[in-house]
């Protein structure tokens, strides 16, 4: 796990903290993570990748058909600990070492990653929760009152990159997501399958390879929730998690059984998970000491970005570092941007990050319950920081 800031560093120089957070997080480089998925799946079905987009550091089986399952919250790290619930995928080698999403590692971002090949700063979807404007809170998964989402994501999808390379792109996900403001910013392109249960998804992604199959070459981007579901409200070391990771190890399996040779199927996710206790959490509503000068609080609660009232920015950072202690690493935006914690920051999306940046490193959380749903105070397992616990995901391959 990531070392905690010293007692010395609320008052360091800056270059001495960007040090430390560029030596305590190093997320994906070009070509690596989760941002490299899709990239691979193209390359595979004999695809020329845009310019602009890093060739992968690994590769997968040339073939005419690939399945990316996309399993949200199958941690890598919860995973080894708990193979027994999975005898299938447990047998599924992978072609990295390690493989990991980026920060904030959190489902927004990370899915925006894995559909543009992109990291955090270059796509602009980071965090659950941004300032829009900055006066307003905005869910990116919600987008509720948000804005155009071709303009406020407007680069290319892979899978719109794939129809120009004659490659046919079929997403199968929840009907509740077809036409959501995310997932028109984030994974647009192609076409969609609607599949609410574990059956319509087997069947969405067999019809999308078969049809596919007669006109050339398929990507079938298939997404899975439960286990997300599973660790927030139960927790990531509970049986119900693991009950979570047998369905969708038999969904795998069952793909590989009928799936036409040949197919290439991708197991990855895009976060992992810990416990965070009640006991442990610090919320700005009943907090005064954190809660002075902050403005607005976006992010997650393991990942918290903090917009400020006029001219405390410094105030917060040292009242925060100070208060959190060895839970945190606490930056200004400015520092989290140079140690590369996003990756390079396109023009324009600064703004788009806290003033302050956290990232939990124990197991506590910090939020404004003032803010949120009741339901989301009582989730028990929470992500989006940089530990190893939440980055490292699985990225597992079978051939058919």
């Amino acid at each position: 796990m990531a070392a905690g800031p010293t007692a010395e560093d609320a008052g360091a120089p800056a270059g001495d903290v960007v040090a430390r957070a560029a030596e305590t997080y190093k997320p994906p480089g070009p070509g690596e993570g989760l941002p490299s998925v899709l990239p691979a799946a193209l390359v595979a079905l004999g695809a020329d990748l845009p310019h602009d987009i890093p060739a992968p550091t690994w590769a997968l089986p040339e073939t005419r058909r690939v399945v990316v399952v996309l399993v949200d919250g199958l941690g890598a790290r919860q995973l080894e600990r708990r193979t027994g619930h999975a005898p299938f995928l447990r047998t599924l080698a992978s072609p990295v070492a390690d493989a990991h999403c980026g920060f904030p590692s959190t489902t927004s971002t990370s899915l925006t990653s894995l559909g543009t090949g992109r990291r955090a700063g270059d796509h602009g979807i980071i965090g659950w929760q941004t300032a829009l404007r900055g006066d307003r809170l905005f869910n990116h998964l919600g987008w509720r009152e948000g804005p155009d989402p071709h303009s406020y994501q407007p680069l290319r999808t892979l899978l719109q990159e794939a129809g120009r390379a004659n490659v046919t792109a079929t997403t199968v996900s929840r009907t509740a997501f077809e036409t959501s403001g995310f997932t028109r910013a984030a994974l647009r392109g192609g076409g969609y399958l609607p599949a609410d249960t574990a059956e319509e998804r087997t069947a969405g992604v067999l019809r999308a390879l078969a049809e596919a199959g007669r006109r050339g070459r398929a990507l079938v981007y298939a997404y899975w929730d439960e286990v997300d579901k599973a660790g927030h409200v139960h927790g990531p070391d509970t049986l119900e998690w693991g009950e979570a990771v047998e369905a969708v190890d038999a969904f795998v399996a069952g793909l590989a059984e009928q799936a036409p040779e040949g197919t290439v199927i991708v197991v990855t996710s895009d976060h992992g998970m810990v416990e965070a206790p009640v006991a442990e959490r610090r919320d700005l509503a009943i907090d005064p000491v954190l809660d002075e000068g902050v403005r607005l609080l976006a992010g997650e609660p393991r990942a918290p970005q903090a917009w400020c009232r006029r001219g405390a920015v410094d105030d917060v950072v040292a009242t925060w570092r100070d208060e959190l202690g060895d839970d945190a690493l606490v930056l200004r935006r400015e520092e989290a941007i140079e140690a590369g914690w996003f990756g390079p920051v396109r023009e324009g999306y600064a703004e788009r990050i806290g003033e302050v940046v956290a990232a939990m490193l124990g197991r506590a959380t910090v939020l404004d319950s003032r803010l949120l749903r009741p339901e989301v105070l009582r989730l028990r397992g929470h992500h989006g920081s940089i530990t190893e616990a939440e980055t490292a995901v699985p990225l597992l391959v079978h051939q058919v």
